[in-house]
């Protein structure tokens, strides 16, 4: 069949509180122009981030009612580390209450001064917490993965020789691992080809440098390459998976995007010294290694969520979903990153307000017009997230200047996505009469979570 249903069927809803233009000016105005700082019943339809905001199954539901929560040897917990060994096949699996909690692990146990550590491309949380800890974080995308208006199958792809490059230049000595996120989420959800992932493991094999995946978004790469890497056609999921991770040395994970859980994750490493290191700053930080600040049945519904993210007819669904979505616009002459990714589609800003200079924020720009248009959230990654300003005054911004609509898992239907595309191309075609912004508050960390703005 040409229409490519949702493969479940809506058991339990939430209503949406609608709101008018006036108010939603209020309300953008009192937030500072900040999108974070809404309160989400002023939301209608929050595409903020695919992050901890999934619909789960009855399934999880299930779980979550027999969810062991002793504090130390929880069933729950052996049930999550069987499910995650047998699909990673990593020997040390220890759970953390969301991804950043894994990142600050990680990096508190091979980050510090002097230290570089490279990616495809960084995320916000990543990239912050491998700076808190001192070291630098190096983006590595490969040339088309920085062109929005260029259609390429793995744009999520590292640059290998840029790579080699790389710990040529400041010595594999001070490289203590090398991170791959399969999606690309800052790269705008593009995934990574099993030959990329080949490809980084021989150059870290070749230098002694332990290669981390995070692979918050796991499923969804698999999916992408089962669609179009030569070769895989006919593998499932879940052995590509399982191939994907076979390549790494461990592994992080927010399990809130392809966990299917509102809260959870992981870090799972072969190194049984950095995970005895890795268990020591969990118990300072998260809570006792069988429980890692979770309750012990968020642990059942992970296991659950993360067997379920694997289900083919789920994932074609998702793809397809997020594929409609950039279709419409692309038809409607709306420029976004392309080929749409596999949990967002990402508007370039860059192109959609060429009069606005990237130091007054033109992402952020349309993210307001978004809320006010329609009360749809989304999120900048540009200039917000990622740009900086020197001594001097002179702004230096990232590659490219996005607006990321995330789309929560089995959350909205077909007619919410329509309303979501007719409101983004009435914005587009008022394009000129949106202004940039000026930042007024910052913090010295990921700044766009609480940053304040005032229009120009």
């Amino acid at each position: 069949m040409k229409t490519i249903i949702e493969p479940f069927k809506i058991k339990s809803i939430e209503p949406i509180i609608f709101t008018t233009r006036e108010q939603r000016e209020a309300f953008i105005a009192e937030a500072h122009y900040n999108v974070f700082l809404l309160h989400a019943d002023d939301v209608l339809i929050d595409l903020l981030t695919d992050s901890g905001t999934t619909a789960m199954s009855a399934r999880q539901w299930a779980g979550i009612m027999n969810g062991d929560e002793a504090y130390a040897g929880s069933r729950s917990y052996y049930r999550f580390e069987n499910v995650l060994k047998e699909l990673t096949g990593f020997s040390y699996v220890i759970p953390v209450h969301q991804g950043r909690a894994a990142e600050k692990i990680l990096c508190s146990i091979v980050g510090g001064a002097g230290k570089v550590i490279p990616n495809n491309t960084h995320f916000d949380t990543t990239r912050a917490n491998i700076e808190y800890s001192g070291a630098r974080a190096v983006d590595l995308p490969v040339r088309e993965g920085t062109q929005p208006e260029v259609i390429a199958p793995f744009k999520g792809n590292m640059d290998v020789a840029a790579l080699e490059a790389l710990i040529e230049d400041v010595g594999a000595e001070n490289v203590p691992c090398c991170l791959l996120t399969l999606t690309n989420n800052s790269g705008g959800g593009q995934p990574v080809s099993m030959k990329n992932v080949r490809d980084v493991r021989a150059v870290c094999t070749k230098h002694g440098i332990p290669l981390i995946l995070d692979v918050c978004r796991f499923a969804e790469n698999a999916m992408f390459i089962k669609m179009r890497e030569e070769g895989y056609a006919t593998t499932s999921v879940r052995d590509i998976a399982k191939e994907m991770f076979s390549y790494g040395d461990g592994a992080m994970m927010s399990a809130k995007k392809d966990g299917m859980v509102n809260t959870g994750g992981f870090l799972a490493l072969n190194s049984g010294v950095w995970a005895e290191r890795a268990r020591t700053v969990l118990i300072v930080t998260e809570g006792f290694p069988t429980y890692g600040g979770l309750a012990r049945r968020d642990l059942e519904a992970m296991a659950i969520g993360l067997e379920e993210a694997l289900d083919e007819a789920y994932l074609t669904y998702r793809l397809r979903s997020v594929q409609y979505l950039g279709e419409r616009l692309k038809a409607a002459g709306v420029p976004i990153l392309e080929p749409p990714g596999g949990h967002a589609i990402y508007l370039d800003a860059r192109r959609l307000c060429d009069h606005i200079a990237p130091k007054d924020f033109p992402g952020q720009s349309i993210v307001c017009a978004l809320y006010r248009e329609a009360g749809i959230r989304s999120v900048e990654i540009g200039s917000v997230m990622f740009g900086t300003t020197s001594a001097d005054g002179e702004h230096h911004g990232p590659a490219m200047e996005l607006v990321r609509l995330a789309i929560p898992r089995r959350v909205y239907t077909q007619s919410h996505i329509d309303y979501v595309i007719e409101a983004i191309v009435n914005v587009y075609e008022r394009r000129r009469e949106l202004r940039g912004l000026r930042m007024t508050y910052e913090a010295p960390y990921l700044r766009h979570f609480t940053a304040h703005f005032e229009e120009l």
